[in-house]
């Protein structure tokens, strides 16, 4: 009565030797059956290639290969896009499969059944290989004709390294355009940001951030030539002073009585006026001129306050025309002096000029000359992909650039894959054991019989005053059967 009490490991072994005939049969049934159906059903044979994922024939080094990524993933698209039922039904067509079939089952089924009878297994890594991208894959095909298999194998491996080349094509292609058409706006871009800095430069011509040096270099060149030539238009005056008041005293020695003294001390003091509004009293040119006015003052006074009227003209000595003519080339150096002293502030001024503005400038340089960098760095990055896009296209054209390679052609099988025998014949085994078992339970679960003094007292809750050993009739053949029947008590 198994569930009712505690059972102890004899009670296990009771079972075990009650039910053992039972067991044994099935036991010794199971493998039997199991090998019999395994030849009852229809055999598949099983044809497999292997396709490696090489590494592509030029070097990373020279051109990078825009479709690089996860190689499961694109194992993973690959897979449906050939396992798709426009390719499952090409296949059907041609190699003739499931001819009895086709009028008879959907189109759908069909394509159901072939999808199932081909499968891929990526193949795992070394165990001691540090890379984690996918070495192969492996592609089996079954069929009931080992040949016929072999033939669906070899197109599905066909069908995997074309697939492959096309998609990696495509994708290149695609990658180009795409490159092509961001190439295009990039360079209406980085023709836009430089004409905007060419036409700032143009603005500010002199004023940017690269010219501020020869501006200093400049305005430092400007000061020494502003310099030199305020000492050279200081000289120059001096000079003509000087001539000035030696061709006056020249004037003066040649004749007191000339009509002409009176002018010639209104030149003296308009000379005098002009140099006071230049130097100092204490000047040697002012103090000359002074002195030259006193004494001609003096010979006019001498001769009566007044000049004779000019009755002829005067004759000059070629001393006297000599320093007319220096005070003449004198007062054309003080003019040209002069107006170069001018025209050297005026740079100087336009240069510090330039220098005041140079911070303003420089921001908006700074700013325009990033927006170009920006831009020209954007233009070659695509210029260079592009080309690149464009080598891996011309590379996916080549036989030695694709990225699957056959390892071992599609085999041709000499054994049925399915059913296995062995596997057939244990699985036989496992049922009768677990058939048996299960009879087992059953019926201990169902057998209502005390067998032991613990079920008397478990049950009926009563002590046990004696047990009856169990009789079991026996038959001697000996005994005449006239003797009758005897029975044999055994405990």
């Amino acid at each position: 009565m198994i569930g009712h009490r505690q059972l102890t490991p004899e009670d296990y072994l009771a079972i075990l030797r009650r039910h053992s005939r039972t067991l044994l049969a099935l036991l010794v049934l199971g493998p039997i059956v199991g090998y019999m159906v395994c030849l009852a059903l229809p055999k598949e044979y099983t044809s497999q290639t292997t396709i490696l994922v090489q590494r592509p024939a030029v070097p990373i080094e020279y051109v990078t290969d825009i479709n690089a990524g996860d190689i499961k993933q694109q194992l993973t698209s690959l897979q449906e896009q050939i396992l798709s039922r426009s390719r499952m039904e090409t296949i059907i067509q041609k190699f003739g499969l499931y001819a009895t079939d086709r009028n008879q089952v959907p189109t759908e089924a069909l394509v159901d059944r072939l999808r199932k009878k081909i499968v891929v297994t990526p193949v795992k890594p070394m165990a001691d290989s540090n890379s984690t991208q996918l070495p192969g894959f492996i592609i089996k095909v079954s069929n009931r004709d080992p040949v016929m298999a072999q033939k669906l194998c070899a197109e599905v491996a066909s069908m995997f390294m074309s697939e492959n080349q096309r998609v990696k094509h495509e994708q290149a292609q695609g990658t180009t355009m795409f490159l092509t058409k961001e190439l295009e706006d990039a360079k209406a871009k980085l023709d836009e940001r430089d004409s905007k800095l060419a036409a700032f430069k143009s603005r500010y011509l002199g004023e940017l951030p690269d010219d501020q040096q020869t501006n200093m270099s400049l305005l430092a060149g400007l000061n020494t030539q502003l310099d030199a030539t305020t000492q050279a238009l200081s000289r120059a005056q001096q000079d003509k002073s000087f001539a000035e008041s030696m061709l006056a005293q020249q004037s003066a020695n040649q004749s007191t009585d000339n009509p002409s003294m009176l002018k010639q001390l209104t030149e003296l003091e308009n000379q005098l006026a002009t140099m006071q509004t230049k130097y100092t009293e204490d000047h040697p040119d002012v103090i000359r001129l002074k002195q030259n006015v006193s004494d001609l003052k003096a010979k006019i006074a001498a001769t009566g306050g007044q000049a004779a009227p000019v009755t002829a003209a005067v004759i000059e000595t070629p001393e006297t025309q000599q320093l007319r003519a220096q005070v003449h080339q004198y007062d054309a150096t003080v003019k040209e002096k002069t107006a170069e002293q001018r025209e050297i502030q005026r740079k100087i001024n336009m240069y510090q000029g330039r220098m005041q503005v140079s911070p303003s400038v420089e921001e908006q340089y700074k700013q325009l000359t990033r927006d170009y960098q920006s831009a020209a760095d954007s233009y070659n990055d695509l210029t260079k992909k592009r080309g690149d896009s464009a080598m891996v296209s011309d590379m996916n054209h080549q036989n030695g650039s694709a990225e699957f390679r056959i390892l071992d052609a599609a085999s041709l099988p000499g054994s049925p894959s399915f059913p296995i025998p062995l596997f057939f014949t244990l699985g036989g085994l496992g049922a009768g054991l677990i058939l048996g078992v299960g009879m087992m339970v059953l019926r201990e679960g169902r057998d209502k019989t005390l067998r032991s003094e613990e079920d008397v007292e478990f049950f009926l809750q009563l002590p046990t005053l004696a047990n009856i050993p169990s009789v079991v009739k026996v038959r001697h053949p000996a005994k005449d059967a006239s003797d009758g029947p005897r029975l044999v008590a055994s405990a």
